[in-house]
């Protein structure tokens, strides 16, 4: 570890630093030639301000105001919920000139990923098979058809920490004490079975349950449909086994309007059945399978092939967040997302309350005044439905990211803003609405990690990067999920969720090119399917479709 300096200012703009380490109580630390007189000690992650704050005074962190000082703050004093308050500067839909600098991605120019090409011209990193509910009533149904296919078809997989209950009973059965039951070990760690699916080019068969589909509005039942449409577009995707009751308010005529929207009806084998149209559930489920076989076996058809980077579409995500996020994970993220717009490619940056203080930034960004006009629509109207529930963007920050250094929604915002990078804004999407265009393009979404990462798959990302400072093990039935860590002890701690550590940058180990060189080749590799992420190893295939109501 190289870290020299205990201190760190990320933008010329700030008046706040951050502590790279924790520094006691009383500890005069130098920063730039100037020393602060740490008073009552600061944690790692957590700020101080680098000069005296009256009352009223602005925060600024990463460039962006980001709080208002509650009382007089003094220089190396720790900033903390109780000194500052949330606060953002407002926003206009006219845009400012933007320009920004191109990374050079020469050695990568020529490079390819081994993928799936489909038929409406995109190329998928994965091969799956979908087998999806419209209605609620039939997630039973999934369940039985889950444990019929995977377990006949070799796709039953068995992760590394299988739990050996036996040796618990054996102990117990002995007259083992509680005390003494705690002590025992029961992971079988070399238990994992690899699984030897019939079908050796379908990378899984992924079954999605969810408790919507009828008894909720008739517009949170259209959307959806068009939810489940875009998983079914999505390159990743071969085709799908659709189950229904048949009067759900989920109707099969919605399925198949987007399915015609997103460009792959007819392109992409998909069966629909209806539980009532069928003489037994027995019956239903023997056709269920006989007609998701025959699809299976046309998935089975297609075989990975080069493809250029130009096909990549990353899906930008953070969870878990930390004081570190902002200075390693996201700014990696976003670079990593510049290179790829620069070869060609594109990226999808979404979690609209964390876009919270920086919406200038993302409107001088956007091509068109168009695409600012909808992105300050949304953000606005996102931000009144927060209020009027009684809550607001303010409320965003988790317990967690408020212990480890993140106070206020701004300042949450402005780091995870990172993940965009600096390239410009090519299109700006609603929840659900699929990826058209090459470049940058937004996505309006939660910041609930999982109700997000649904919606990037929704809309066309074949990768997820998804970036932590707490741990998550967040994943996605269709998309692989590549978790970046932010700092090394959570790598180190958390190694069986986290595929790739960016904790070296905030040591200075490495720079974040470096890191973006080293993070876009492990993207190759898994978008080849020449290494599974982590998530797909813990098979952490989390789907939470966003109802529209305040989620933040």
């Amino acid at each position: 570890m190289l870290m020299k300096e205990k201190l760190i200012k990320i933008s010329p703009k700030d008046n706040l630093l951050v502590a790279l380490v924790d520094i006691a109580a009383g500890e005069t630390v130098t920063y730039q030639n100037e020393e602060y007189l740490v008073k009552n000690g600061v944690q790692v992650k957590h700020k101080i301000a680098e000069l005296d704050f009256n009352e009223g005074d602005i925060i600024v962190m990463y460039g962006f105001p980001v709080g208002k000082a509650l009382q007089f703050i003094g220089k190396g004093e720790v900033i903390t919920t109780e000194n500052i308050v949330h606060y953002t500067e407002g926003f206009s839909k006219s845009t400012s000139e933007h320009s920004w600098t191109a990374p050079d991605v020469s050695e990568f120019e020529n490079r390819t990923f081994k993928g799936y090409k489909r038929k409406d011209g995109k190329v998928g990193t994965a091969n799956h098979w979908l087998v999806i509910p419209l209605v609620f009533c039939q997630n039973r149904n999934i369940k039985v058809l889950q444990e019929e296919l995977e377990s006949q078809l070799g796709y039953k997989h068995e992760t590394s920490h299988k739990i050996n209950m036996d040796v618990l009973k054996e102990a117990s059965a002995k007259g083992a004490s509680a005390e003494e039951i705690l002590k025992i070990d029961v992971l079988n760690l070399n238990s994992k079975k690899q699984f030897s699916p019939f079908f050796p080019n379908v990378d899984g068969i992924r079954f999605l349950t969810h408790e919507g589909g009828c008894g909720g509005t008739r517009e949170d039942a259209i959307v959806l449909s068009k939810l489940l449409a875009g998983y079914i577009a999505n390159a990743n995707v071969a085709g799908a086994t659709i189950i229904g009751l048949g009067c759900q308010n989920a109707e099969v005529k919605y399925i198949n309007g987007f399915l015609e929207e997103f460009g792959v009806l007819g392109k992409k084998p998909v069966y629909i059945l209806e539980q009532q149209q069928s003489t037994s559930e027995r019956d239903f489920i023997a056709e269920a399978i006989k007609q998701t076989y025959a699809g299976l076996m046309e998935a089975n058809e297609y075989k990975r092939e080069d493809a250029p980077l130009s096909e990549l579409l990353i899906g930008l995500e953070c969870g878990g967040s930390d004081g570190f996020s902002g200075i390693s994970a996201n700014p990696l993220l976003g670079y990593v997302s510049d290179m790829i717009v620069t070869l060609g490619g594109g990226a999808i940056l979404s979690e609209f309350p964390e876009l919270n203080g920086v919406e200038q930034n993302i409107v001088d960004r956007c091509v068109n005044s168009e695409d600012a006009d909808k992105f300050s629509d949304l953000i606005r109207t996102y931000a009144k439905r927060a209020v009027e529930s009684g809550s607001g963007f303010e409320a965003n920050p988790s317990p967690g990211n408020i212990k480890d250094g993140l106070i206020t929604d701004a300042m949450k915002s402005a780091g995870a803003a990172l993940k965009g990078g600096a390239s410009q804004v090519v299109d700006v999407l609603d929840y659900t609405e699929v990826v058209s265009k090459k470049g940058l393009n937004l996505l309006c979404t939660p910041g609930n990690d999982v109700e997000s990462t649904t919606g990037l798959a929704s809309s066309g990302a074949n990768v997820i990067l998804f970036s932590t400072g707490l741990g998550t093990p967040t994943g996605n039935p269709t998309v692989p999920v590549v978790k970046v860590a932010s700092n090394t002890m959570l790598s180190d701690k958390m190694s069986d969720i986290i595929d790739f550590n960016a904790g070296t940058i905030v040591t200075g180990e490495y720079s974040i090119r470096e890191k973006a060189i080293e993070l876009l080749e492990l993207i190759i590799r898994v978008a080849s399917g020449e290494e599974l992420v982590k998530a797909e190893e813990l098979r952490q295939f989390d789907f939470i479709p966003w109802k529209r109501g305040v989620s933040l």
